[in-house]
C-alpha cells in the first residue's frame, strides 16, 4: 500500500458518485467504505500510487454531487494505519478470501 485516499461525505448515493469519479479519473482501487449516522456520513477508502490517490482524490473533492465534509492522502500510510483500514476492509470481504 504506497497512498490511502479519503474521502467523507454526506449520503450513500454521494460516497457511491465520490468513488466512481475516483476510480474513473485515476489507477486507484476500493480498499473500504464506512457508513455512519444510519448512512448520513460515507467515508470510502481508496489506495493506489501516491500521485494517483492525490488525482482522484481532488477530482471526486471537485466534481461530487455534494461537497465532501473532509478529504485526506495518507502517503506511506503507518503500520497502525493499515491495520485499522485492513480491519474495515476484512468486514465487507465475501467469506473465504
Amino acid at each position: 500500500m504506497k497512498a490511502l485516499g479519503l474521502i467523507e461525505v454526506s449520503g450513500v448515493t454521494a460516497g457511491i458518485d465520490c468513488l466512481d469519479i475516483m476510480c474513473k479519473s485515476a489507477n486507484v482501487e476500493l480498499v473500504t467504505w464506512e457508513r455512519k449516522l444510519g448512512g448520513r456520513l460515507v467515508t470510502v477508502i481508496v489506495e493506489g500510487d501516491v500521485s494517483a490517490v492525490t488525482a482522484a482524490v481532488e477530482n471526486a473533492c471537485a466534481g461530487a454531487i455534494k461537497r465532501p465534509v473532509a478529504s485526506a492522502v495518507i502517503a506511506n500510510p503507518h503500520a497502525e494505519t493499515a491495520r485499522l483500514v485492513q480491519l474495515s476492509a476484512s468486514r465487507i470481504k465475501p467469506k473465504g478470501e
